[in-house]
């Protein structure tokens, strides 16, 4: 059987060749899954695709009417599914409900820092011979408050660190994390914490109950020389609203790693066309924003991790298995 793997970055590629090894053929494109690109698969009963896929209605009978059976998703979030189509058409879909919270917690900070430091603004300096330190000062953490909404798993290894810094800690969540307790963390409302947060980290799913999490009302409630961080989902933020506020001069500095209308851009080479994309032209103008393009979770620890997932999916699959990674089971 061979497994069509789509939207494969080059040092993914590898690794997916390698896990498969001896288990199925895998064909891994590095273009990613569309209405355009969905008839590729026809003849393969099962189909990997990555974060950025789209697998609405549309997709998702193409993928149906060409025999595909299963679609295993290598990442955690699947917010681009349409479940309930897939469980109409009878398709199974299951996603990795777990990798290293470390590597995308590690990279929040590394925005934070970047933001705070103004670590790419010296860099590009320094490259021309531009030695000055003006309008390169930042701030100590310690002491200062961080505002972490979502304590899950990645939520809680963002807080560790935090810890680790000095920091006082406020949370917001459904559910109360123990170990954030432990920590020293104090769960407020939403609006206490962007109100007091000298930092604000994002790190919950996208939801229809969270999108634009912070919207306009939101952001105006921040602290005009807060720092804001995101490497969720860009839908959390209404982008247009924080244009806005940046263009007001508000927030020390704002680090995104996702972007709301990333899908058809991120993990892209648009260098030489035209982006069409007014909002994040302008986003990305502004000296202190750092924009990345979803490589929070881009370590070789975290990717291994979620192509061995992969793997285990396609053969609890093949073996008539069910696990914790499946969201619509065969025959449903």
């Amino acid at each position: 059987m061979e497994i069509l793997a789509f939207g494969v970055q080059a040092d993914e590629k590898p690794l997916i060749e390698k896990a498969f090894a001896g288990l199925h053929d895998v064909r891994c494109l590095d273009v990613f899954l569309n209405q355009d690109t969905a008839p590729i698969a026809a003849g393969h009963e099962i189909v990997s695709t990555s974060v950025n896929a789209d697998l609405g209605g549309a997709v998702l009978r193409t993928l149906a009417a060409g025999g595909t059976k299963l679609i295993v998703q290598r990442s955690t979030g699947f917010n681009n599914i349409d479940l309930d189509v897939a469980e109409r058409l009878g398709l199974t879909v299951a996603r990795v409900s777990y990798y290293s919270p470390y590597s995308v917690a590690e990279f929040a900070w590394t925005l934070a820092m970047a933001v705070n430091r103004r670590i790419v603004r010296a860099s590009n300096r320094t490259r021309d011979f531009d030695f000055r330190l003006d309008g390169l000062m930042g701030r100590d953490l310690r002491g200062r408050t961080v505002g972490v909404l979502g304590t899950g798993k990645i939520g809680e290894a963002f807080t560790r660190i935090a810890h680790g810094f000095g920091m006082n800690l406020l949370g917001w969540d459904v559910a109360e994390n123990p170990a954030c307790l432990e920590l020293g963390m104090k769960y407020v409302e939403k609006e206490q914490l962007l109100a007091e947060s000298d930092l604000v980290s994002l790190h919950v799913p996208l939801l229809p109950a969270t999108r634009r999490l912070l919207d306009a009302t939101a952001l105006r409630s921040m602290k005009d020389d807060a720092i804001l961080v995101n490497s969720s989902r860009g839908g959390l933020i209404d982008t247009e609203a924080l244009v806005a506020e940046l263009r007001a001069g508000r927030f020390t500095g704002v680090g995104l790693d996702v972007y709301e209308a990333e899908a058809g851009l991120f993990f892209l080479d648009k260098s030489l066309e035209v982006v069409e994309d007014d909002t994040l032209a302008r986003l990305v103008t502004f000296p202190n924003v750092v924009v990345t393009s979803h490589q929070a979770y881009y370590t070789f620890d975290a990717v291994g991790q979620i192509v061995d997932t992969t793997v285990q999916n396609v053969l609890d699959y093949t073996a008539g298995r069910r696990s914790e990674n499946v969201l619509v089971p065969a025959g449903s």
